[in-house]
């Protein structure tokens, strides 16, 4: 299905399915008629030669001088040429082609001032696979000067496309770098929630545990939705288990990773929600400087100067996209006590004092095989190196000397976003630790039937990685399993 776009209600979804799946793009005709209002809003002003910044003027530290009238498109040019400062590897080809979608839709919003030709040409290139080079390092997040020049050579290079008066500083003011990522980074973490979903009810089997930490009344009483949906989906993994038959629990209290399970998962959730609902308006929103605004368009706004009556041109700051970058920080702390306690319970199956099986889950009582043993070494350090990234970053400030002091504020919104898409790729990790450790004490304890969900993730489980014996040496190469966790395969949607 087409992704039409109007720059007023493009979705994470549809970022994820343009930027990894291939999906085809088009811009709306109300699009590319907004676009030529606002450019001729643009050619009005250039006429006229008033002083407005980035279009009659230099930018930055520069901007109290005029740009001559024959210099102006060479300006432009030279502004993606001279923001290429971008450091470091470059970042995964979906985060480029989102960019891409998420640069077009702002333009589709018609408030730019730039050409339709433009967003057509950036979405021409998307739709036939085409994904620049674009460095992950080099950006506050007041724009994403560096990543977008990068952006923006690549797009001019492969197009051959001549920019035009503003267009140059449209291209690379834009924070659809930062965006994109966290739309990926975030559609994966609601991926990896489930995931974990998965593992912790698979844990409550493995470990023998009380279900009455899934009672339908603790959403009655306390009505979080993010722990109403975590209850709901624990019941129905947990569907048909032996652990709702009478005396299967092992304890009248479990450790509070295991009863505690609904509530860490849901407050997660519940922080997942919030970051969604942010993308969703900064997706559909203009990050650039300056803004066009035709006669009449917001209400009460009848028009002004520049333009000749016909509409505005307004110096604004909405490149610093606080919003994202803290709603992101948000997420990371949010996770953290999610992987955190995944590890634990872990640990706490290899443990026979906890689990009432051999330790280490050997396959033997009071044998010396350190069996899985070995393995909450490696769960602990990929923990404590996800939970690093989980230190927010939004309230950090490089230095404040950059442009004569003006430019004083940084959002880091990119760092924020990298740290998200880190932090579950190490977490991912840590789930498949947890799914071996579980599948291991659950063929130990033999305890009947499982659940329909959990009954199902158990036999994944054991296609890729075998059950431990007696003198066995640990699996190989869990990089199957954790393949199967980053694709989502173990989700229960899945």
């Amino acid at each position: 299905m087409t992704i039409t776009l109007n720059g007023s209600d493009l979705t994470v979804t549809q970022v994820v399915a343009a930027a990894r799946h291939g999906e085809t793009v088009a811009l709306a005709p109300e699009a590319i008629a907004a676009m030529r209002r606002s450019r001729a809003i643009v050619q009005d002003v250039l006429a006229g030669g008033e002083p407005v910044y980035g279009l009659t003027t230099r930018v930055g530290e520069r901007k109290a001088y005029l740009l001559d009238p024959a210099a102006r498109q060479r300006f432009n040019h030279r502004m993606v040429l001279n923001h290429r400062i971008a450091q470091g590897d470059a970042a995964p080809a979906d985060v480029a082609r989102g960019a891409m979608l998420c640069l077009a839709n702002s333009y589709a919003k018609g408030v730019t001032g730039v050409r339709p030709e433009l967003a057509e040409m950036i979405v021409t290139l998307l739709n036939e696979g085409f994904a620049p080079p674009v460095r992950r390092l080099g950006s506050i997040g007041q724009g994403d000067l560096g990543p977008m020049a990068d952006l923006a050579h690549g797009l001019i290079t492969r197009s051959g496309f001549e920019v035009a008066e503003n267009e140059g500083l449209a291209l690379v003011s834009s924070n659809a770098f930062t965006t994109a990522w966290a739309c990926l980074a975030t559609a994966d973490a609601g991926a990896l929630l489930a995931v974990f979903d998965v593992a912790g009810a698979l844990d409550l089997e493995a470990f023998g545990a009380n279900v009455a930490c899934l009672d339908p009344v603790i959403e009655q009483i306390r009505p979080f939705p993010g722990l109403a949906a975590t209850l709901h989906q624990l019941r129905l993994l947990l569907a048909g288990s032996y652990l709702w038959q009478p005396g299967a629990a092992r304890f009248l209290q479990d450790p509070l990773t295991f009863r505690c399970l609904p509530q860490i998962h849901g407050a997660a959730r519940d922080a997942l929600g919030y970051v969604m609902n942010i993308l969703q308006i900064e997706l559909n929103s203009s990050q650039s400087n300056p803004v066009v605004v035709p006669a009449g368009n917001l209400p009460g706004e009848p028009g002004s100067e520049p333009g000749n009556g016909q509409g505005r041109i307004v110096s604004v700051g909405n490149f610093d996209i606080g919003h994202l970058a803290a709603a992101l920080d948000f997420l990371r702390i949010a996770l953290a006590p999610v992987v955190t306690s995944a590890n634990e319970r872990a640990v706490k199956l290899l443990q026979a004092p906890y689990s009432g099986l051999p330790a280490g889950l050997a396959a033997a009582a009071g044998s010396p095989d350190d069996a899985l043993a070995e393995l909450a070494v490696a769960g602990q350090a990929i923990t404590v190196e996800a939970r690093t990234l989980a230190h927010p970053v939004s309230y950090e400030l490089a230095s404040s000397v950059k442009g004569e002091g003006i430019e004083d504020r940084a959002t880091m919104a990119p760092l924020s976003a990298r740290r998200l898409a880190d932090m579950i790729a190490l977490s991912a990790r840590v789930a498949a630790i947890e799914f071996v450790v579980a599948a291991q004490a659950i063929d130990l304890r033999a305890p009947g039937q499982l659940g329909l969900g959990t009954g199902r993730a158990y036999r994944m489980i054991r296609e890729l990685v075998p059950f431990t014996q007696a003198d066995g040496t640990l699996p190989a190469d869990l990089e199957p399993l954790v393949e199967l966790v980053t694709r989502g395969t173990l989700t229960p949607a899945a």
